[in-house]
């Protein structure tokens, strides 16, 4: 009975945090900037939080959002689209997710729509009949796809779609086997910079879908690329957007969860040595509506700042 008593109290320390001021912190893949990302927050908050021990653990956004949710996790990065579909309960989420908290946005991704020059294509309303080539299927940039088409009344029965790598992409494009190409990553890509190099391209404008994109997620919102991003480019392009960002469980302490908020806010410049949106960062930035509710400890720094969130 004695060694039954110690197997399951090891059980247990494995399943929780061994005390309050423990958290486990839920990254990425290996080779992408979550991992170092999280060393880097995981060394700020230690220091900003007296007591504080950071786990991070590998992962990925559905996952990490899973996660939480399942009390493996008290917090993790996201991406605000797919969070904003387990708030909802919406695919690839079986139900309401109503135990993720948001903490802040960090840094943009775009979905970005890119046609040959010549192409003679100036909306996506002039794809139908075409081709598109996009990522793989549950990719996050071929989901996009999928929305764009629908908020201009389009669906892949409209098109020819090609699913494959950035690289396939491309060449598909160089070889005008394809007159659309897809895809929702940083800027610049390196995909889209090679494209440039060998055709002269144009990035279509996504003003006129986001509205209707927005009411399908939440989680979408409109940003400039600025001119001179890519090639040629010689105008401000404003496409779809979303971003990665801090979630983390409710039941976390206000408290511990106000100085984690903070810490970021003011190592903003330190952390764009990593990725350098977010040295520009600012808490505006970081309070921007997602459609994932914030906890309390980040609302409470938001509005010392004089910004008002859910």
């Amino acid at each position: 009975m004695k060694r039954l008593l110690l197997a399951a109290a090891s059980v247990a320390a494995l399943a929780a945090p061994a005390a309050a001021q423990d958290i486990r912190m839920m990254t990425g893949p290996q080779g992408g900037i979550w991992v170092p990302l999280g060393g880097q927050l995981k060394d700020l908050w230690e220091k900003a939080v007296p007591g504080l021990k950071v786990a991070t653990l590998p992962g990925a956004g559905v996952a990490n959002a899973r996660a939480i949710e399942e009390a493996k996790a008290e917090v993790g990065f996201g991406n605000t689209i797919t969070t904003a579909d387990a708030v909802e309960g919406k695919p690839p989420f079986d139900k309401k997710h109503g135990k993720l908290c948001n903490v802040a946005s960090l840094y943009p991704q775009y979905f970005q729509a890119i046609v040959l020059a010549d192409s003679g294509i100036n909306s996506v309303k002039d794809i139908k009949g075409k081709t598109i080539t996009t990522q793989q299927r549950g990719n996050t940039g071929e989901l996009i796809t999928q929305h764009y088409l629908k908020a201009h009344g389009l669906s892949y029965s409209d098109v020819k779609v090609n699913f494959g790598s950035y690289t396939e992409s491309v060449e598909q494009m160089k070889d005008k086997q394809a007159h659309l190409f897809t895809l929702g990553a940083g800027i610049p890509l390196g995909a889209v910079m090679d494209l440039a190099a060998g055709r002269d391209i144009k990035l279509l404008d996504q003003t006129e879908a986001h509205a209707e994109m927005k009411k399908m997620n939440p989680g979408y919102v409109l940003l400039p690329v600025p001119k001179g991003t890519y090639p040629k480019q010689e105008q401000e392009v404003k496409v779809i957007a979303y971003a990665t960002h801090v979630v983390a469980s409710c039941a976390l302490p206000a408290d511990t969860v106000y100085t984690m908020t903070k810490a970021i806010a003011e190592n903003t410049q330190l952390l764009g040595n990593l990725n350098k949106d977010m040295g520009k960062l600012t808490p505006k930035d970081m309070a921007e509506n997602v459609g994932v509710p914030f906890h309390p400890g980040a609302a409470r720094f938001y509005k010392e700042k004089g910004i008002t969130v859910n």
